[in-house]
């Protein structure tokens, strides 16, 4: 089996490091093309549905998104140059999983953070989500225990 195009979900944790670190391992084994991609969405609250939010306070957090995006490629370009970047905006496993789709990614490599109990009920787990729903392989890396 061999991985032509792999992609990297980053939420610039520490477990997602150590997911781009295995992705390039393979990507080089493979010799495949290696898109990393971040989603990002405004916070939403339960009191403010239909709450409208104006541009102004959207295109910070993208910007934002789109520089810490940037510098997480510029880290890693000089050992796999023909890497790629790509910023969604929405609901993080749905993205994930339209980047992958988009990109008729074979392999999809992620961090996950291993929350436990009310913590992972509230926060839910995008790498499950993306586990669960996948149509390609998914590889996920656990970051250090804290």
């Amino acid at each position: 089996m061999s991985f032509e195009r792999i992609l990297v979900a980053t939420d610039f944790s520490e477990s997602s490091e150590q997911a781009l670190n295995y992705a390039l391992c393979i990507a080089e084994k493979f010799n495949s093309e290696l898109t990393l991609v971040h989603s990002w969405e405004v916070p939403s609250y339960s009191y403010a549905a239909g709450l409208y939010l104006p541009a102004d306070v959207t295109a910070p957090i993208e910007r934002a998104a789109t520089l810490r995006l940037e510098e997480a490629v510029g880290q890693f370009k000089t050992r796999f140059p023909a890497a790629k970047s790509l910023l969604r905006a929405g609901v993080a496993w749905e993205e994930v999983l339209g980047a992958a789709a988009q990109l008729n990614a074979d392999l999809i490599v992620m961090g996950t953070h291993g929350r436990r109990g009310l913590e992972r009920t509230l926060l839910g787990s995008v790498a499950e989500k993306v586990v669960r729903m996948s149509s390609v392989p998914v590889l996920t890396v656990h970051g250090k225990p804290g």
